[in-house]
């Protein structure tokens, strides 16, 4: 939020009561927790909303998977909702990330596939007699993928790390494939051989033992680091999984 605010600040080439071409700020938070901005580019064609900018600059600098996104309004406005087109972008690429948006209480974070509940996703179908292949989605070409920060990637090939605890980022059992956003990008292939879903509050020392930490009590306070509004009273996912390649491929 204080980068996206710092950058239209900064940018904005708008008075209190004028309209102008960059009012709106952005950032995004990757998964390996880098930070990219961006500001709005209006037109009446349909410029780029901040969002989609910050995402672009984000990718340009190799991020692939986003953690956090949040667009701020110039001159102290605060934290602005994302417009439809933006929310369907979100949903069609980006479902898992977090997106803050104000509420009467102040800022809170939601699951982007949250914000379009019933929605239609994007698919190639129909694109003008294109080849599928094309445009073919990495998320639900072959095993579905488990994203995990850079920093498990030898806990998990060491065998150290069995399980991941996931907030609103369903798996299934069977294949799947582990990706680590590190340079290069590690893909390991394999299994997942249990899902149990439980309470917050009834995680066991022998969940966080299996992630390579010590008491329930370490494992949430990990889980705050990574969905920082999660209670006690919130349903997770405990995933179990067997890696199959142990060497990765980049």
């Amino acid at each position: 939020m204080e980068l996206a605010r710092r950058t239209i600040d900064a940018h904005t080439d708008a008075g209190p009561d004028e309209d102008g071409i960059h009012t709106m700020g952005a950032a995004v938070m990757a998964a390996d927790y880098r930070m990219f901005a961006g500001v709005n580019l209006y037109h009446f064609t349909g410029g780029p909303c901040a969002e989609l900018v910050a995402l672009g600059a984000a990718r340009a600098q190799g991020a692939r998977q986003m953690r956090c996104i949040v667009a701020v309004g110039n001159h102290g406005r605060g934290v602005i909702g994302p417009c439809g087109r933006d929310r369907q972008v979100f949903v069609d690429y980006y479902p898992t990330m977090r997106v803050i948006v104000p509420t009467p209480a102040g800022p809170r974070s939601v699951l982007a596939a949250d914000l379009m509940p019933l929605t239609q996703r994007w698919t190639p179908e129909g694109m003008n007699g294109l080849d599928p292949s094309l445009y073919q989605d990495p998320e639900t070409a072959g095993p579905p993928i488990i994203r995990f920060n850079p920093r498990y990637l030898e806990a998990v090939r060491s065998g150290a790390k069995t399980k991941t605890t996931r907030f609103r980022d369903p798996a299934r059992l069977g294949p799947a494939r582990l990706v680590f956003e590190s340079d290069p990008e590690v893909v390991l292939p394999a299994e997942v051989t249990g899902i149990r879903h439980c309470l917050v509050s009834d995680l066991t020392d022998q969940d966080a033992q299996a992630e390579g930490l010590t008491t329930a009590t370490e494992l949430r306070e990990g889980l705050k680091g990574h969905y920082p509004d999660l209670a006690g009273t919130d349903e997770v996912d405990v995933i179990t999984f067997q890696v199959n390649d142990k060497t990765g491929a980049a």
